[in-house]
């Protein structure tokens, strides 16, 4: 892979993009947990300070109940700061973490630099194997013929929809829309603009990082091809313009949706449908929504596909003592087998002990739809500084949801300001 000055890590352009918000929550300081006991002390970082925090924290208590030998010191640091703070011990200016969290996206940037340790030493002695994972989960970790990361999960854009609405519309709320055309038909019939209610409320932000990709992955695109941008490629134009549509040929939409307008507008059941990730489900929960869950509909023209995420297990290349690295080794093992705590926050965990195994998993409403979606989920291009790359598209996609820019036009600027970065 050759490597241009525009490969160095730029935290700031992927935090704007919005790619940590699966974790997101307005907590500003760092937070510990467990580590109090006795035993090797592995000190891990991890970014979930939501929800899904204090079940990683569970999960780690639980394991140093469980032996006596290591003891693991979460520290969850806020998204917000997340790679910086992660940068500034890779450069030495803070002390680094023996283990870590790092998102799908994020491995080629640290892999790429010799940043992470190559795990398949580890691998073998946590007896840890690569079909007890997700293929689309482990694959995501194997960079130039090493394995740099154990997955924790994917986290694949699903659909929600309220029930209650469409009940009142005459839909089946056991038959959620499966591909466009029954997707906007059902829009339609959900919407009544005099009401202030819509079938499906387009984000002109947010999470338009998945929703975007999800239908241009669907029409057969790519969003690097040859190593170049492929932004205005004919797939991606048909994808900005199928949701452009939505807004002001279907106005199934409103137009000029804020940050966080859709969510607001379903958690008020004005807003029938909506695409948004695993993590929404303790939210919605709590409101007392009567909704349901469905694997994306095809919205595309030629395959089944859908955006994902992911969290992964990875090691500091710096991290060289043999008592640490096996107590990681045991805490990881440990880990494969015992996430079913992790999948209590929404999330399908990517061993297959849990999603294809464990019964109870299998009982729970959510998580087994995301589950269904490893097998066709589709990450970022493999490339360092996705963010910084792909931070001219998501202006440029907001662009053309306002009314701003014709489709093709705004996928042509983007094009070309990420090929001015790549030549830098």
């Amino acid at each position: 892979m050759k490597k241009k000055k525009w490969l160095g890590i730029a935290m700031t352009a992927l935090l704007a993009a919005g790619s940590l918000a699966a974790c997101s929550s307005d907590e500003s300081s760092s937070s510990d947990g467990g580590g109090s006991g006795d035993g090797e002390k592995i000190t891990y970082w991890a970014p979930f300070s939501g929800a899904d925090g204090p079940r990683m924290k569970k999960i780690v208590e639980n394991y140093n109940k469980s032996q006596s030998k290591y003891n693991v010191n979460l520290q969850i640091v806020p998204q917000t700061d997340y790679y910086k703070t992660i940068d500034l011990a890779f450069s030495g200016q803070k002390n680094a973490p023996d283990l870590m969290i790092a998102h799908t996206d994020q491995l080629v940037n640290y892999a790429e630099k010799n940043l992470l340790k190559d795990l398949t030493d580890t691998i073998e002695e946590t007896g840890v194997k690569e079909e007890d994972y997700s293929e689309t989960a482990w694959q995501a970790g194997s960079i130039d013929g090493k394995q740099y990361s154990i997955p924790l999960d994917i986290h694949p854009l699903i659909l929600y929809y309220n029930k209650d609405m469409f009940k009142d519309a005459g839909l089946d709320p056991e038959k959620p829309p499966t591909n466009r055309d029954e997707f906007v038909a059902a829009a339609k019939k959900l919407t009544d603009s005099s009401k202030n209610q819509y079938g499906f409320v387009v984000p002109t932000l947010w999470p338009n990082q998945f929703i975007y990709p999800t239908v241009f992955f669907q029409n057969g695109g790519e969003l690097l091809k040859d190593g170049n941008p492929n932004y205005n490629s004919p797939e991606g134009v048909e994808a900005l313009t199928f949701l452009r549509d939505l807004i002001e040929k279907e106005k199934v939409s409103p137009a000029n949706v804020q940050q966080d307008g859709e969510v607001t507008l379903f958690l008020q059941g004005k807003n029938a449908m909506q695409l948004n990730g695993p993590w929404m489900m303790e939210q919605w929960d709590k409101a007392g929504i009567n909704y349901g869950v469905a694997e994306v509909p095809m919205l595309g023209t030629e395959k089944q596909a859908v955006y994902a995420n992911g969290h992964n297990f990875v090691i500091p290349a710096s991290v060289k003592d043999e008592k640490k690295l096996a107590g990681i080794s045991d805490f990881l093992k440990y880990v494969a087998e015992n996430t079913m705590e992790w999948a209590k926050s929404g999330q399908a965990p990517a061993s297959k002990a849990i999603y294809e195994q464990n019964e109870e998993f299998k009982k729970m409403t959510q998580q087994p739809k995301v589950a269904k979606e490893f097998e066709y989920a589709q990450f970022a291009p493999r490339v360092p500084n996705w963010g910084q790359l792909s931070e001219p598209l998501w202006a440029e996609v907001n662009l053309a949801l306002l009314g701003k820019k014709d489709p093709q036009k705004a996928l042509d600027d983007a094009t070309k300001k990420a090929e001015q970065i790549m030549n830098k």
